[in-house]
């Protein structure tokens, strides 16, 4: 069955196997993609721990500092389309050890250049090398798609997802150690820390991964996705979710430093909470979108998230740190509620498109079903990447609001704003009251 790592053969459905010898493997590989993509999230993120050892000799104001991290979220979301169908053009094994050993590129470059003097130039195309951490969750979560059977592929890809996802507050969390021991002068102590993990990564994922041949580039289904309509508004509704939640984890500390005068350590001793929640929480989205729908989730979900965009600006004007800080963690928790939600809702779509079609004779069940698999799979990836873009708008938009007002208070005025929509959007598309005849396209969405 192996050949060079490679397994020829690869039936999950066939519940023998499975038994036999697929749980085992395809759980071996699940383990050390978690890690490989929990260190790859660490890389991706790292520049919003970096920008806490930048003190004033730096020169480098607010402004400069959410374009810093905003660079990295542009390039990971970018990244995202080529990572989705690199396992399948690559193999799986394959593709995990090369994007591990090229996250050592970012964090050897970091190394070297973190420190006062460099030019803000310089900083800036480093930040953006750093965006190579963003494109394994793409290639990961593709690449374990391919060894689960239907029935457990969402336990799987949640549990794949919330493993990298830690890897942002992990990363902060350690930030926070360095400063607390060693001082915010010592920056290259954090990039030496994962130096070492990224080549244990890549040497496990060599050791103990596997390829699969049975997987291969399938560009009809992404061509189907462009087509699909569905994709864009899951993709928009994916922005004010996962965007949100890689937006904010970039944002927290400098928003908390420059808004309340938190000090490096002060701002990194509350920056990992919100991402560890965000990160925990997700599966939980995925559970109650199982149990009551994923849209009535997302679309509740979403005036949680306004309210508490709403409880960060009541907290703004009170000058309250600590009501500021509960409302901005709610954010997180909400926003991982959502990514849950919202990645459920995408195969509950297509699936029903599908029953549609069989139930209307206009396709085969066997090929109806077949296709919707495999066109949920190319909209997870393209909406996962399109998603992460809206990290990158919050930072941006952090960065015009502290240019023109000294506060953040315009930004969330605009997530607040963007929420509503979201909120609209969700309900017309997805939950407003339809005629019942079967033929009606927005049936197809009635179980979403």
């Amino acid at each position: 069955m192996l050949r060079g790592r490679w397994i020829d053969h690869w039936d999950p459905e066939d519940s023998g196997f499975w038994e036999r010898t697929g749980a085992k493997v395809a759980n071996r590989n699940l383990w050390f993609s978690i890690f490989s993509e929990h260190i790859g999230f660490s890389i991706w993120t790292m520049w919003s721990v970096l920008v806490l050892f930048m003190g004033p000799e730096y020169g480098i104001d607010a402004a400069g500092k959410f374009f810093l991290v905003a660079v990295p979220t542009l390039v990971g979301s970018i990244l995202r389309l080529p990572y989705t169908m690199a396992p399948a053009r690559f193999g799986g094994r394959n593709w995990t050890i090369a994007s591990a050993a090229l996250l050592l590129i970012p964090t050897i470059l970091a190394a070297i250049v973190m420190q006062p003097g460099t030019p803000y130039w310089v900083f800036v195309l480093v930040a953006a090398v750093g965006g190579l951490g963003g494109g394994n969750f793409a290639s990961s979560m593709a690449n374990i798609n391919a060894f689960y059977p239907e029935a457990r592929k969402g336990w799987a890809l949640g549990l794949n997802a919330g493993g990298g996802n830690i890897g942002v507050p992990v990363i902060q969390l350690v930030g926070l150690l360095i400063i607390a021991t060693a001082g915010a002068g010592a920056p290259r102590i954090l990039l030496g820390v994962y130096i070492p993990l990224i080549v244990v990564a890549a040497v496990f994922a060599a050791i103990k991964m596997d390829n699969l041949t049975s997987m291969r580039n399938d560009t009809g289904a992404f061509k189907e996705a462009y087509r699909e309509s569905q994709t864009w508004v899951m993709s928009f509704l994916y922005i004010g979710t996962f965007g949100s939640f890689i937006g904010y984890s970039f944002a927290f500390g400098l928003v908390l430093q420059n808004q309340f005068g938190r000090t490096p350590l002060q701002a990194a001793a509350v920056t990992f909470i919100g991402p560890l929640l965000g990160s925990l929480i997700r599966p939980v989205g995925g559970w109650l979108a199982d149990k009551y729908g994923g849209a009535k989730i997302t679309f509740y979900n979403f005036i949680a998230m306004g309210v508490s965009a709403l409880v960060v600006l009541a907290a703004s004007a009170m000058d309250s740190l600590m009501l500021y800080t509960v409302g901005f963690v709610l954010l997180f928790v909400f926003s991982g509620v959502g990514n849950g939600s919202t990645y459920k809702m995408i195969p509950a779509i297509f699936r029903g498109q599908a029953r549609i079609a069989v139930e209307t004779g206009a396709s085969e069940p066997e090929a109806a079903y077949l296709r919707a698999r495999r066109v949920s799979g190319a909209v997870i990836g393209i909406a996962g990447a399109i998603g992460a873009l809206g990290g990158l708008f919050i930072n941006l938009a952090f960065r015009q609001s502290f240019m023109t007002a000294q506060s953040g208070d315009p930004a969330f005025w605009s997530f607040l704003a963007f929420y509503v929509v979201c909120i609209a959007v969700t309900y017309v598309v997805y939950l407003r009251p339809v005629p019942a005849e079967a033929t009606h396209p927005r049936v197809a969405y009635a179980h979403v």
